[in-house]
């Protein structure tokens, strides 16, 4: 059997707003942006030069959704990019304006920093040892 993860649902309150942040901010890709409705669009992105997995920006459309956009893990770090340079993704994303909320800090696996998306999500990013 070969299974693997494709991607992974990442709720957002507009998706203009959300591949914005994610095109210009962190310099994903835009994989994908199908209009599926009026009112819903099928939207993948992925780090650049990133292969196999990918976010599905998925506008919340219920109450119960919407509270859930930038929480969805209880505050606990949700995501991880992994780079090969963090010295220089973590100038690049700072001069962005993207927030660091911990770090950088050397840990025995490698260097990482917990910075916040644009609703507050927390992402580790981390440079392996």
């Amino acid at each position: 059997m070969n299974q693997h993860i494709g991607q992974i649902a990442l709720l957002v309150d507009d998706y203009d707003e959300a591949i914005a942040f994610y095109t210009q901010k962190l310099s994903f890709d835009l994989l994908e942006d199908t209009r599926l409705s009026d009112t819903k669009r099928w939207v993948r992105v992925a780090p650049r030069n990133s292969t196999g997995f990918s976010l599905l920006l998925a506008r919340a459309d219920s109450d119960e959704q919407r509270s859930r956009v930038g929480n969805q893990t209880g505050g606990r770090v949700f995501l991880f990019l992994y780079t090969d340079d963090f010295q220089r993704d973590y100038e690049a994303m700072r001069t962005a304006g993207i927030v660091f909320t911990r770090g950088p800090v050397e840990e025995p696996y490698g260097t990482v920093g917990v910075f916040a998306d644009l609703y507050g999500n927390l992402w580790d990013m981390i440079q392996p040892k």
